[in-house]
């Protein structure tokens, strides 16, 4: 039978892998083109993975990639001074490898695949936001996962005959930034927030007649800084590449990411995006538990404008 400390460390894993099932990447960008007398002017700009329309010739991009189709010279001023604000809800599918240390110092190898995780999903919400103005830009990046997994215990000594293990994840990604290059054809942000994370794991036997369940949470927080691109390969078509880094053994010794993706105008106020993602973390002992962990895979999403 597995040992209390592996299914605990088990639970790390799960809550890990899923904690990035989404995440919006927010990576922004926007482009403009010249057109003929009477036609419209399209702008596209974007966060990680997102296109939107939005109605401003010179607005400041929103969570993923967006694009706007406004009359030319029609309310260019006050559309550039107005506020902006983006929604894009997101899945991410990673699969997940890593090592995780108990209270006694040692160490156990996980490896898990998107199909494991999903197949114990039992709750989530993923989403990012971003708010515009001028050259400022707000992002946000909300994920909570609830994974949950029931197993038989092989040893009858323990006089138990079953163990069920729930593991959540929630993290609130907060950043501010600002755009240090806005071309027709390409758009920089630089940026700088924090990550706030909360793990809980509960372990239940069943029967636990030996009292060896387990209830914890950790709750730590790594400032961040990074920054991302928008490319503007078409005026329909958007490529964003975003990553940051932080850590520095506050919260955790190091933690990274980065990710790419492809966005396509479909509507006047929607666009779909798709692309790929990579996340490290090295967390810092608390209460004896250690891991680092790796996680990649691919995500799709959609951006809406708001306003």
């Amino acid at each position: 039978m597995a040992s209390n400390e592996t299914l605990v460390t088990k639970a790390f894993s799960f809550i890990f892998v899923l904690a990035f099932f989404s995440l919006a990447v927010i990576s922004p960008g926007r482009a403009q083109t010249s057109p003929p007398d009477g036609a419209y002017l399209l702008k596209t700009s974007g966060e990680s993975s997102d296109a939107t329309l939005f109605p401003a010739l010179k607005r400041q991009p929103l969570v993923a990639y967006s694009a706007a189709l406004v009359p030319p010279q029609a309310g260019a001023a006050s559309a550039a001074d107005a506020w902006h604000i983006t929604v894009a809800p997101y899945l991410w599918f990673p699969g997940m490898h890593g090592t995780a240390t108990g209270p006694n110092g040692r160490g156990l190898s996980f490896r898990a695949s998107p199909g494991d995780l999903l197949s114990n999903f039992r709750f989530g919400l993923m989403g990012g936001v971003e708010v515009s103005h001028k050259r400022l830009v707000i992002t946000g990046d909300l994920l909570w996962v609830r994974l949950e997994d029931d197993k038989a215990v092989p040893f009858p000594g323990l006089l138990a005959t079953s163990a069920t293990m729930k593991a959540t994840e929630f993290f609130l990604t907060p950043k501010l930034g600002l755009r240090v290059v806005n071309e027709e054809k390409i758009k920089v942000d630089a940026l700088a927030g924090i990550r706030y994370w909360h793990l809980g794991e509960n372990l239940t036997f069943n029967p636990s007649t030996l009292g060896l369940n387990f209830d914890g949470s950790q709750n730590f927080v790594d400032p961040l800084v990074g920054g991302r691109i928008g490319v503007f390969l078409s005026p329909k078509v958007v490529l964003n590449v975003l990553g940051d880094v932080g850590g520095w053994d506050t919260g955790s010794h190091l933690e990274y990411q980065w990710a790419s993706t492809l966005g396509y105008r479909v509507k006047a106020r929607w666009a779909l995006h798709a692309g790929y993602r990579y996340l490290y973390i090295d967390k810092k002992a608390n209460r004896g538990v250690a891991f680092n962990s790796t996680m990649s895979g691919v995500m799709f999403g959609v951006t809406m404008d708001l306003k």
